[in-house]
């Protein structure tokens, strides 16, 4: 049997959720459809990160190493990630990426 280790983004807040699976698609649709406790608040979800583990034992290090990795990881591991089984066409970009920096306060005049 196959096992996979799997990402899944918010399209709502743009959070990640880890998890593993022997059936990422499916497990994509009960994460759409409310069936995960966690995922329900924050939907919906897109799958960004498959990646295959040989074992279930090795599927569940793989998750836990992932559930501890800072997000410039995984954003990394997305986008460049020769493991990933999706080689997505655009690249996955961070949040603060778009972001502009403003001022609080107004800068005087010379």
């Amino acid at each position: 049997m196959q096992y996979y280790v799997y990402i899944l983004q918010s399209l709502f807040d743009g959070t990640f959720y880890k998890g593993y699976t022997t059936d990422y698609l499916k497990r994509l649709e009960q994460h759409n459809n409310g069936e995960s406790r966690y995922t329900r608040g924050k939907m919906p979800w897109i799958l960004v990160y498959v990646e295959t583990c040989p074992t279930k034992t090795a599927a569940l290090v793989r998750e836990k190493e992932l559930k501890r990795s800072n997000s410039k990881y995984l954003y990394w591991l997305i986008n460049n990630s020769d493991y990933n089984l999706l080689k997505r066409a655009e690249p996955v970009i961070p949040p603060e990426a778009g972001r502009v920096r403003v001022p609080s306060r107004p800068q005087k005049l010379p």
